[in-house]
């Protein structure tokens, strides 16, 4: 059965896409029957083209993503929602979405990251918050993918969850 992820954050224009692309990316790679997707509860209407290229430049396809409402995620027909992870920065005062939706209570978990959007030092420093973003993203999630998912209970992944946040 596959494992659905959603990453939450405010815009669904930075985080929370480079999260989807790399879970999806790397659960293709390593045949995980993970699958990954984004959203916000805000959402800006259109993905940072610095995400986009961070991406591209992983060898990760972004051509079908896109900014969209985590409001979809708690309808009928919704993917069931295994881990709800939200991504934005509440280190600096940034309002985190919290996610009540979901068929079968997703477990949650908050991977804070610094806003790569708001990266000094022109377009260049931004290239650069937003590859280390994906990098530190990225990085958590291939742990994720290495839990025997199928197997840990909702406590015992939710501590699993957390153990990340920590790494």
């Amino acid at each position: 059965m596959t494992t659905h992820v959603l990453i939450l954050c405010t815009h669904n224009s930075a985080r929370s896409v480079l999260g989807e692309g790399m879970l999806n990316h790397w659960a293709g790679k390593l045949g995980k029957d993970v699958r990954a997707h984004s959203a916000g509860s805000a959402p800006s209407g259109r993905i940072n083209p610095f995400a986009v290229e961070a991406l591209q430049n992983a060898g990760v396809d972004a051509s079908g993503y896109f900014s969209k409402s985590w409001d979809r995620f708690s309808q009928d027909g919704a993917p069931p929602l295994s881990i709800v992870i939200t991504v934005c920065d509440s280190a600096a005062a940034e309002q985190c979405p919290v996610f009540f939706g979901g068929r079968g209570q997703p477990v949650k978990v908050h991977w804070g990251y610094p806003d790569p959007s708001n990266a000094e030092g022109g377009d260049e420093g931004k290239r650069r918050a937003f590859e280390l973003t994906r990098q530190a993203i990225g990085y958590r999630l291939l742990q994720l993918l290495q839990l025997p998912l199928e197997s840990l209970s909702k406590v015992e992944l939710q501590q699993a969850l957390e153990g990340i946040a920590r790494t």
